[in-house]
């Protein structure tokens, strides 16, 4: 994983990515429950379909996943964990984990719920998925 340059906070409330793993490393451990389970693993397969992936927490205390771009946030609710994924719109998802905000024209979100399997490899596509789209110039990206 990326690091970023010593303890800062940007403008829009980020802070530095070795902050950041720190935090969202306390957040977990405050998850006492599923749903810390949960973005732990999600975290992690992140982690392994982009080991360069760097980790950011904004918007008070928000993981938030980024190569070249934002791939998605994983925010905790009561009832779940949502994963929102910045171009989701833009990206194939042939197994449907997208389940969440569909009607959207830019993001799409997976929002999983206690006791919920998330297909691991289909996941992991689509964080690589996310990564090409962000890192394809744009001129690519139309003309296809």
């Amino acid at each position: 994983m990326k690091k970023a340059e010593p303890d800062t906070q940007s403008d829009d409330g980020a802070v530095s990515a070795e902050s950041a793993t720190a935090l969202i490393d306390a957040k977990i451990a405050a998850l006492a429950d599923w749903r810390g389970k949960t973005l732990a693993t999600v975290r992690a397969l992140i982690r392994q379909a982009d080991p360069d992936v760097v980790e950011e927490v904004k918007w008070r205390g928000v993981p938030v996943w980024s190569h070249a771009g934002m791939i998605c946030t994983g925010e905790t609710y009561k009832l779940a964990v949502k994963l929102t994924f910045a171009k989701g719109a833009a990206l194939p998802d042939p197994d449907g984990l997208f389940n969440s905000s569909l009607d959207g024209n830019t993001r799409r979100a997976i929002d999983l719920h206690e006791g919920e399997h998330l297909d691991t490899a289909a996941f992991k596509a689509l964080i690589r998925a996310a990564v090409a789209l962000n890192t394809t110039p744009k001129a690519k990206r139309t003309s296809t």
